[in-house]
């Protein structure tokens, strides 16, 4: 293979043993039989680590750029990759048990899982429009799947038809978009279309352009008004389902948005600003209204997730490498406390019951003062109290949105926060203070119960020292 070969190859070395293991998961997932079908399991976790291990080993230090400018490696997408990698891992050892009781154990949960870490995967490092849309329909459409696995029941059914159907509204909307900016600037190359919109005076058909992708992107995000899909697959999806779609996904429509607002039509910054900025203080006060109002736990982290995507995008609508960097530190703080919220959804729940009710977690100390303490932490820190990780996460953006000269931007946010602090807090109110109406043990495996007290701790942990991550995230923006 000639120097020039490997060049364009090295920098998508991850994703192309990736899509050879899945090929070799999805043949291997064919003979094994039901009893065995712990292999695929195996099979795929292994999979994301040996991707995790040549991610490693082909770092480098500079912005790499192959197949003719459509795919770039650069120090964002290392680190959103590897986020990715961990945080399917443990989305897959949470969901083994919950899948198992359910008779749900099939090869199609961990094939379209990988599929769709393979187009996260390609949308983060998607530099060119194209790239970008085939990414996001290939995540897309694993999800699709995922959310329709449990084909028995009604719910489920209903959850992914809707998300279906209002999924490609928004990709069509998003496509429209992308044919408008081409038609506009004569290339699909990002590079190419930042050049020629700062090369021009920003016209109607530029605005038309940028408005239908923010369409696309609010949607993937979950922000107001392109949220209503959200509570819905959260609450009928299989619980282990709504936990992959609650956390690496946030990461892969982080970095769309990050390539198309950023790389792409940074030179329409003025006129994207303020469209980010409506979003997301819809975002923050609707998100913590509604979450209030509600009785299922997975509906309420639902409406909590949307007013999370109001706080990623203070830091991204500032329009600065920091404010990105604080966006960037938003999104990994969200997954991680997410992956710990829906696994203690998973833990509490057993064969024939779910765990979806807030009453579910009356007396939670009583039955397990550990879990009750690991529940405790997430919840505090989804809430914003120091010194948790949450908090951090939040103080750093609206530091930003204050740089920017926002202020009144920053106290919307300080006031969001304190209205959903009322329903985190009403969950450790009911796991301390009220009487358990189940008080049997919680049983679950080995493996389920250190990953989730070690989710937990390392949410506190990260909150005690911040400063790495934090660092981290700066210098994948500026690299």
């Amino acid at each position: 293979m000639t120097n020039f070969q490997l060049a364009n190859v090295t920098p998508a070395a991850p994703e192309i043993f990736l899509l050879g293991a899945i090929c070799l998961v999805l043949v291997i997932d064919l003979f094994v039989a039901d009893k065995n079908r712990i292999i695929t399991y195996f099979l795929a976790q292994l999979s994301l680590l040996m991707t995790l291990v040549i991610t490693l080993f082909t770092i480098s230090n500079d912005t790499q750029l192959a197949f003719s400018n459509l795919f770039v490696r650069d120090g964002m997408a290392d680190v959103l990759k590897i986020a990715i990698y961990l945080a399917t891992f443990v989305v897959f050892l949470y969901a083994k048990d919950y899948l198992r009781d359910r008779d749900i154990f099939k090869g199609e949960f961990y094939t379209l899982g990988l599929f769709g870490v393979l187009g996260m995967m390609i949308l983060i490092s998607a530099h060119h429009l194209l790239t970008i849309y085939l990414g996001l329909e290939l995540l897309s459409l694993s999800m699709y799947a995922m959310v329709a696995l449990q084909r028995d029941s009604r719910s489920s059914s209903e959850a992914a038809m809707k998300y279906f159907v209002l999924g490609a509204i928004a990709s069509g909307m998003l496509l429209y978009g992308m044919s408008i900016i081409y038609g506009v600037t004569g290339s699909l190359e990002l590079a190419n279309v930042a050049s020629k919109i700062g090369n021009q005076v920003p016209g109607v058909l530029l605005s038309f352009g940028l408005v239908f992708m923010i369409v696309g992107i609010a949607f993937k995000l979950g922000a107001v008004p392109f949220h209503m899909w959200l509570p819905d697959v959260y609450q009928g999806a299989p619980t282990a389902v709504t936990l992959y779609i609650s956390s690496a996904p946030k990461l892969a429509a982080f970095a769309m948005m990050i390539r198309l607002l950023v790389d792409g039509m940074m030179g329409l910054h003025e006129h994207w600003q303020g469209i980010l900025v409506i979003l997301a203080v819809l975002s923050m006060g609707l998100g913590n209204l509604l979450a209030i109002a509600q009785g299922n736990i997975k509906r309420m982290l639902a409406y909590s997730a949307i007013s999370h995507v109001g706080f990623l995008l203070l830091g991204v609508l500032t329009g600065t490498d920091e404010g990105f960097a604080t966006s960037m530190f938003y999104t990994l703080a969200y997954v991680l406390m997410s992956l710990g919220g829906f696994g203690m959804v998973i833990m509490l729940s057993r064969r024939g019951f779910e765990a979806e009710n807030l009453d579910d977690y009356k007396g939670l100390n009583e039955r397990s003062p550990w879990y009750a303490f690991m529940m405790l932490i997430l919840m505090f820190s989804m809430a914003g109290v120091p010194p948790f990780l949450g908090f951090w996460a939040k103080l750093a953006v609206l530091e930003q949105v204050i740089n920017n000269g926002m202020l009144w931007l920053a106290i919307v946010g300080v006031i969001s926060s304190i209205i959903g602090a009322f329903y985190y807090l009403r969950i450790i109110k009911l796991m301390y203070f009220d009487k358990a109406e189940d008080t049997s043990p919680l049983s679950s495996s080995p493996d389920m119960q250190v990953m989730i007290s070690f989710n937990s701790l390392a949410v506190l942990g990260l909150g005690l020292f911040p400063g790495g991550l934090m660092a981290l995230c700066i210098n994948a923006i500026a690299g």
